[in-house]
């Protein structure tokens, strides 16, 4: 039987700065605009956070059971591939997760629009067929696709709309640097894995660009995070807050850059998340005092 703790590290606890940010975001989006509504915000933590452990067990069982995961692969605890859990019960974890997920959307739903019930079931069918079902999307490239469209534009807009009843552009804005911050965490998830994702046939995008172009991409990511969110400053001047994030970002890109690989862009993934979730806290700030601008 799994240990707690051994069930914390297979939740991958460093990849929740992605349903956290989000949140904190679309609220701080909602309190420059018109007010925030902060039960509601509370119960949009909790559903993206639900999704966010959800996918990992997911991935963890999926990636598991294909014999992807493997014993040389460095990262997060793997509770399927080691054996530590059996699959069927990081199955269960996984859809318990998204149960939950569904359960409190609802409540959202209800207060809100019923269109959003659509869009909750489509993250977690996005959820589960990211690594999951007889051709997972994930394996051909479409990860980060799918993590900037569930962890930046729905997750953002959609916070702000729950609480305002409308999504107003400045969600909209706020949420493209958010999506590329999220997609930074994946794609130095899978630049540390390209050797033994290629060799099972787990074609992620990093896999089909190729190590250098990766690298490039990452530092991509993240350069146009911080333009877009300063292209906000011409109507929100506090945004330009993101700067202070800025030192954050030299360790990782300094790994990426640096050619490190394994154990090394392991640390970097963690650097990456706090900081995401640094410039979150500071965007969220900026979009807050909006009103005052």
């Amino acid at each position: 039987m799994a240990t707690v703790s051994e069930w914390v590290a297979g939740a991958r606890p460093r990849t929740l700065p992605n349903s956290i940010v989000p949140v904190a975001v679309g609220t701080g989006v909602a309190i420059g605009v018109g007010g925030a509504v902060w039960w509601k915000a509370a119960l949009a933590l909790v559903v993206s956070l639900a999704l966010q452990v959800g996918v990992n067990y997911a991935n963890d069982y999926s990636d598991g059971v294909r014999g992807t995961d493997t014993a040389e692969r460095v990262g997060p605890m793997r509770l399927t591939a080691t054996g530590t859990a059996p699959a069927r019960q990081v199955l269960i974890a996984a859809w318990a997760s998204f149960a939950a997920a569904a359960v409190v959307g609802l409540v959202l739903v209800a207060t809100s629009s019923w269109w959003l019930l659509l869009i909750g079931a489509a993250a977690i069918v996005a959820a589960w067929y990211y690594t999951g079902g007889r051709t997972p999307y994930g394996y051909r490239g479409l990860g980060e696709v799918s993590v900037f469209v569930f962890f930046g534009l729905v997750a953002v807009v959609g916070t702000v709309f729950v609480q305002l009843g409308s999504a107003p552009w400045q969600a909209w804005a706020a949420a493209v640097p958010i999506g590329l911050l999220s997609c930074s965490v994946l794609v130095i998830n899978n630049l540390r894995d390209i050797e033994t994702d290629s060799r099972t046939d787990k074609i992620t995008l990093a896999v089909r660009l190729g190590e250098a172009r990766t690298r490039l991409l990452y530092q991509g990511c993240i350069g146009a995070a911080y333009l877009v969110a300063l292209a906000t400053v011409a109507v929100t001047p506090w945004t330009a807050l993101v700067l202070l994030s800025l030192p954050l970002a030299i360790r990782p890109l300094g790994r990426v850059r640096g050619g490190q690989t394994g154990r090394d862009l392991v640390l970097g993934l963690g650097e990456t998340g706090k900081l995401q979730m640094a410039f979150g806290v500071l965007f969220t700030v900026g979009l807050s005092l909006g009103a005052l601008g």
